[in-house]
């Protein structure tokens, strides 16, 4: 024991610097293991690989918020589409809630379906619309034009309307209660559309 207390006497009076101590600290704190953190890393990276998966799939839908004409009034609507459908909800002037939808599929190149995509469902609500009222009289809608054409058919109930919009000029045949036809190169005769 004598080789112990000397060896104690000897090296008892140093003592550890800063760094030391720190490089200790250090080496005792513990780390999170190697397996956890993988499994953290994998948890986020599955969370953010749905969250783009459920983007790509358009789950959702779209939802915008147009402005469109309504009766040849400028309105604001909400529009959601989803799969080539759209449902679009408005409210008149005098505050009563409107809900309409539509949509359908385009045929491609070599007759494929695809679902009308949202520029082609605007457009196709910018198109004239003509309206059957309960009073009898008949009435087309085109962006800011509203006119009433009950007078305007022909003895075969037939109705050619020729509407312009600047530089814009659609072509109408309108077969009373029967249908309408449009097109922007000329008149669509009704056998044609029939």
């Amino acid at each position: 024991m004598i080789d112990k207390e000397q060896y104690q006497r000897t090296f008892g009076v140093l003592h550890a610097s800063e760094l030391i101590l720190k490089e200790e600290t250090k080496m005792k704190t513990k780390h999170v293991p190697v397996r956890k953190a993988l499994t953290l890393c994998a948890a986020v990276l599955l969370m953010l690989s749905l969250t783009a998966v459920c983007y790509g799939a358009d789950v959702g839908g779209i939802r915008r918020t147009v402005q469109i004409w309504i009766h040849g009034d400028q309105t604001t609507a909400v529009m959601d589409i989803q799969d080539g459908q759209y449902t679009l909800s408005y409210e008149d002037a005098d505050g009563n809630l409107h809900e309409r939808g539509g949509g359908g599929v385009a045929l491609g190149p070599f007759g494929q379906e695809r679902p009308l995509t949202e520029e082609e469902l605007l457009e196709h609500l910018n198109q004239p619309e003509v309206s059957y009222h309960d009073d009898g009289t008949v009435w087309v809608y085109w962006k800011e034009q509203a006119m009433e054409i009950t007078h305007q058919f022909n003895d075969d109930g037939v109705c050619f309307l020729q509407l312009r919009d600047g530089e814009d000029t659609m072509y109408l045949t309108i077969q009373y209660e029967k249908g309408y036809s449009m097109s922007s190169f000329g008149f669509v005769q009704p056998e044609e559309f029939n």
